[in-house]
């Protein structure tokens, strides 16, 4: 086999490796957006998220609101770089396609 299929091969098994990982991390983090509700001066924050075909919004309290946002940005980034990873590995499988 020649250096540029190896080398194709190896870049596969890392994308596997890869988004295995990126998958577990992603079942860990909150999923949804925070929105903000103003009541007689005092804002609310709630978690919104699909169950189904139902919207949950559950009550965050402040002292959580800060921590639950780095999560959700960092879901996002992981949501961002499975789908890098899903084009890079379409480009890899179609690379391989009849040689392997």
């Amino acid at each position: 086999m020649n250096l540029i299929l190896t080398t194709v091969m190896q870049e596969k098994q890392r994308i596997d490796y890869m988004l295995e990982k990126y998958q577990e991390a992603l079942a860990e983090l909150p999923k949804g957006t925070i929105s903000e509700k103003q009541v007689k001066g005092n804002t609310y924050y709630y978690l919104k998220y699909r169950e189904g075909k139902k919207i949950v919004s559950k009550y965050i309290g402040k002292k959580e609101i800060e921590e639950l946002k780095q999560q959700i940005d960092k879901r996002r980034h992981i949501e961002a770089m499975i789908k890098s990873l899903l084009e890079e590995l379409k480009i890899a499988e179609k690379v391989l396609e009849g040689h392997v």
